[in-house]
């Protein structure tokens, strides 16, 4: 990617979560704290590589229905937790699909080591 190197630039977009912000204490600390590297590595690798042609980004999803909550030995979390989020639900995966492809876009061609939180408010 890098246009130094003769590449065409290019965009990274990492998958955080609001957790790393959070600390998910008493559910998944473990899953925060390597989301919390995810963070450190977005702001750190944008850094590196912005003047190269390459934007490095992250959005960072709140309470998404997908089957991680499910795998973790809870399947109905989202409902569980929805009613204490600012927007009373949780969200969709196509409205975290919609951050990343905007990141991707020419439209953020001007943000680098940025992230968009998807929660809800949370």
């Amino acid at each position: 990617m890098s246009t130094v190197k003769g590449g065409k630039g290019g965009v990274i977009v990492n998958v955080s979560s609001r957790a790393a912000c959070l600390g998910s204490a008493n559910e998944y600390v473990d899953y925060a704290a390597s989301k919390g590297a995810v963070d450190t590595f977005t702001i750190g690798l944008s850094r590196e590589v912005a003047n190269e042609g390459i934007r490095v980004n992250a959005v960072r999803p709140g309470f998404i229905y997908t089957d991680m909550h499910a795998d973790g030995g809870e399947p109905g979390r989202v409902e569980r937790l929805a009613p204490s989020l600012p927007m009373q639900r949780g969200g969709q995966p196509k409205e975290v699909a919609e951050a990343i492809i905007w990141l991707l876009s020419d439209k953020a061609s001007y943000t680098t080591g940025s992230f968009i939180d998807v929660s809800g408010g949370r």
